[in-house]
């Protein structure tokens, strides 16, 4: 049986973790585990996890950080725990539910096939959430539709997506030290890093849901200089060959 461990980093996400860990603990995945990676969130989030932890013991684990550090580098401290930790499968996801937990099944599967799922909100049968704008929609879709793939050549059509689940020698042959993003850019990283290695993506359609509780902290700051960043990436990572991938030591 495969180990399936799903990381989700948190700040402030007291009010979603514990609906969330419910959602994924109940779903017909065999082996699945979440890792809660938690930036030391002044709303408890952590205290919430760890006695998650203690009341699901053996498939909640929780990793906490000193401090709000960024996303990118959550995700590849929970990647790197998962490695070490034996997991088959490593998945990524938001605690905001504007992923859909139901999608993991669908997700799981295809890694048998591929390197890497993406759980996409930019191909057929992909939707976003009704209540944003045309204005909004229109940015998302032109950043990861005509924005990414022009830059970065990539076939993949949902670059900044979070919600992905990943094969564990994907991530090892990638070498996780390469990534240097550390915000929403980190998606557009990964994705490339991976891609020029010659890793095989899928994406399954998912509907994109604004999230449930809480408040946002994607601000359009933050979408500018993600959109500038994709330069960076391209110059960082564009002579990456298959040969260059690592080996799992």
């Amino acid at each position: 049986m495969s180990k399936v461990l799903v990381v989700v980093p948190t700040f402030n996400e007291a009010e979603n973790l514990p609906k969330l860990a419910q959602e994924l603990l109940s779903l017909p995945v065999p082996g699945l585990e979440m890792l809660v990676v938690d930036d030391n969130s002044p709303d408890g989030t952590g205290k919430i996890a760890d006695d998650l932890a203690v009341q699901h013991q053996g498939r909640v684990h929780v990793l906490h950080r000193a401090g709000k550090q960024g996303l990118g580098t959550a995700y590849v401290q929970g990647f790197k725990w998962a490695i070490n930790y034996g997991a088959d499968v490593i998945m990524q996801m938001d605690a905001d539910f504007s992923h859909p937990p139901s999608a993991i099944v669908e997700m799981v599967e295809q890694t048998k096939t591929y390197d890497a799922v993406i759980g996409s909100r930019y191909v057929k049968g992909g939707r976003l959430d009704e209540r944003w704008s045309f204005g909004r929609k229109l940015l998302s879709w032109w950043a990861n539709s005509v924005w990414v793939r022009s830059i970065l050549r990539t076939p993949v059509r949902d670059n900044t997506g979070g919600f992905r689940a990943w094969r564990r020698a994907t991530l090892v042959g990638m070498d996780l030290d390469r990534i240097r993003s550390n915000g929403y850019i980190f998606q557009v990283e990964i994705t490339y890093i991976a891609l020029r290695l010659g890793y095989k993506f899928c994406e399954v359609p998912i509907y994109f849901a604004d999230r449930k509780y809480g408040k946002s902290k994607m601000g359009l700051k933050i979408q500018i200089e993600a959109a500038l960043r994709v330069f960076e990436v391209w110059w960082r990572h564009h002579n990456l060959t298959p040969k260059m991938r690592a080996a799992e030591g």
